[in-house]
């Protein structure tokens, strides 16, 4: 039976790039959410402040902290299932600050778990990463692909996994990880790589500056990713303790993909590779393509924006909404952000 319709949904992170479309998702379907949103003074909700208030039907808003557990507790209470994708993301950022993402990624996972096993929730659904397995040593990179932290970031993500795994084994949470590769589209933080383009090109930028050009990246359209989260409360329960990529299936290196977003915004581009925005040597991530078929299997889910169309498809609909004015106006489109 699907848990879409059936008792309350916890979305952690709801107010972010990817959570606030889960919530999107999920109340285009009739659900009862409850949406987690970091605390703060200025009463924001994040990108959910963006969504028309006619869609907000269903939609309880919570703010809170999610490396507090009392916090975390009274979150989850009431709650039928969980959909957990509050972290820290930025890889730069997590050079500087590592202990932060301890803190946030593995015991704020940690304080979700135990309220989630006291409140005996039908379903756990738990937010991974790609970065998780580092530079792929087989394409593609199947569920069974060796974790290799590159990153504190990566780390924190492994040790948030191994928890979420730890809990289902021991005391029988329903865990499902789902691994998205890297996601993209409207709303996304200016720290990741298709935003730092599209906004230096709308800003009106001479050359684009970037870190390195080689890698390949598997990039996943948000709208994807969401469906592929909110599939994982449609499957049957033999998805607990599962781990589940999320991912199109093909690779495109960084450098191609600037100028494949030059080409539909109709600007020349040159780049100008910049020393801050290089990641340490062995951290680099060179190569990563996702083996999608266990969600095929398992989930019922196929991307929508697949190979090179379907990016393409993807870019122009992330393009058309930077474009807009008012969600330009969100970014410091020269500003370097870790």
């Amino acid at each position: 039976m699907s848990l879409v319709n059936d008792g309350r949904i916890l979305v952690t992170g709801a107010d972010g790039f990817i959570g606030s479309h889960v919530v999107e998702e999920l109340l285009a379907r009739g659900a009862q959410v409850r949406a987690f949103v970091m605390y703060n003074s200025f009463n924001s909700w994040g990108w959910l402040d963006r969504l028309p208030v006619a869609t907000r039907d269903g939609l309880d808003v919570v703010a809170g902290d999610i490396r507090d557990a009392d916090c975390v507790r009274q979150g989850v209470r009431g709650c039928r299932s969980i959909v957990h994708l509050a972290a820290l993301i930025a890889i730069p950022y997590s050079y500087i600050a590592p202990e932060a993402y301890v803190d946030t990624n593995v015991k704020g996972t940690l304080n979700l778990l135990l309220a989630a096993r006291d409140q005996r929730v039908a379903r756990f659904v738990h937010t991974s990463t790609s970065e998780v397995y580092g530079t792929a040593q087989t394409v593609p990179i199947s569920e069974e692909h060796r974790l290799h932290a590159q990153s504190p970031y990566a780390a924190s993500k492994i040790g948030a996994d191994q928890m979420a795994l730890a809990w289902h084994g021991s005391f029988g949470t329903p865990v499902t990880i789902i691994r998205p590769f890297n996601t993209y589209g409207p709303r996304q933080s200016a720290r990741a790589v298709i935003p730092t383009i599209i906004t230096q090109l709308l800003g009106g930028a001479r050359s684009v500056r970037l870190g390195a050009l080689h890698p390949t990246r598997d990039l996943s359209f948000v709208r994807d990713t969401a469906r592929g989260m909110v599939a994982a409360l449609d499957a049957g329960d033999d998805i607990a303790g599962e781990v589940i990529n999320l991912g199109s299936g093909f690779e495109i290196s960084i450098g191609d993909l600037a100028r494949e977003i030059a080409g539909i915004i109709g600007k020349p581009i040159a780049i100008e590779q910049e020393e801050e925005r290089l990641r340490p040597a062995k951290s680099e991530v060179e190569r990563l393509l996702s083996d999608n078929r266990k969600a095929a299997r398992l989930l019922d889910w196929r991307p929508e924006h697949a190979g090179i169309d379907g990016l393409r498809r993807g870019l122009r609909q992330t393009v058309e909404w930077f474009r807009a004015p008012e969600n330009l106006a969100a970014y410091k489109t020269l500003a370097f952000v870790r």
